[in-house]
């Protein structure tokens, strides 16, 4: 897929405000005898596909729509890294129209996430209805294609890298409709008819100055900080770079919850949409 926002990466880009290490060399090292450490905060923003429904809407409706989804479609997120660890998430945002957090959103939003490239390590803070969930797994693997192409971001020279993942891969921790279909259909002759995995393309930029393979999201495992990233309908930018901040942060992986991996609370999501919809179909049970 083609990298989306265009105008809104100009305009994030030009109005960058990144904190640049000493100008005299090519890459950052630490200065004292701290940990390398840093802070990167994300601007994303996803476009909003109406389809056929929009194509009986207004525009003033279509504005309206837009405006009360708001708060999903962009979003600011913290990633904060050391050498071996990040930890990413999500700035709360309120609605644009009624000032009310987005509950129904929110069961299905990627939670607070740690990831440590030196033990291949995921854990994910996730609630789902009132329940919580420590999601813990190895991490997404990328094959990364690095490119030659390169561009300026802020005050570092970032460099091109596609790669192309499996959709459920990337979207784990949300759900679809289209996931309680049977998932292999049987042909006439009674063989399972195989179905073909939806990809989704990814194009990021990373910058070799700043010498750790962590970004935003699942993303990781390029020779330097990812700073911007464009995946399906939804672009992240790096508004903001803080290197060896004052006070020393610390990292610490998320800790509370039922232990699960990725595919079983998967599972748990399909279940409890499944009793949703038979509720649905079925009526309420009356008290």
């Amino acid at each position: 897929m083609k990298t989306i926002f265009t105008t809104f990466s100009l305009l994030l880009f030009m109005g960058l405000m990144i904190i640049s290490p000493d100008k005299k060399i090519k890459s950052i090292e630490t200065q004292d005898t701290r940990e390398f450490q840093g802070q990167a905060t994300y601007m994303a923003k996803s476009s909003l596909d109406l389809g056929s429904w929009g194509a009986r809407m207004s525009e003033e409706q279509k504005k309206e729509v837009k405006a009360r989804l708001k708060n999903r479609l962009e979003k600011t997120y913290m990633l904060t890294f050391n050498k071996t660890e990040s930890y990413f998430t999500e700035n709360d945002m309120l609605d644009a129209m009624s000032g009310a957090t987005d509950s129904w959103g929110k069961n299905f939003a990627a939670g607070d996430q740690y990831k440590n490239v030196k033990t291949n390590t995921q854990i994910q803070d996730q609630e789902f209805y009132g329940k919580r969930f420590l999601v813990k797994d190895s991490l997404q693997p990328i094959n990364w294609k690095l490119g030659s192409e390169s561009k300026p971001i802020g005050k570092y020279m970032c460099f091109k890298a596609t790669a192309s993942i499996p959709t459920d891969e990337l979207t784990w921790h949300s759900f679809s409709w289209g996931k309680l279909r049977p998932s292999a259909p049987v042909t006439e002759s009674g063989e399972t008819e195989e179905l073909e995995i939806d990809m989704t393309e990814v194009e990021a930029w990373y910058s070799p100055q700043i010498p750790v393979s962590h970004g935003p999201s699942e993303y990781w495992g390029l020779p330097g900080l990812i700073l911007e990233v464009s995946a399906g309908d939804t672009t992240m930018l790096c508004s903001k770079l803080v290197i060896n901040p004052k006070e020393s942060i610390e990292i610490e992986a998320p800790s509370k919850g039922k232990e699960v991996n990725k595919k079983e609370y998967q599972e748990t999501i399909v279940e409890k949409m499944k009793e949703f919809r038979s509720q649905r179909m079925g009526g309420r049970p009356r008290g």
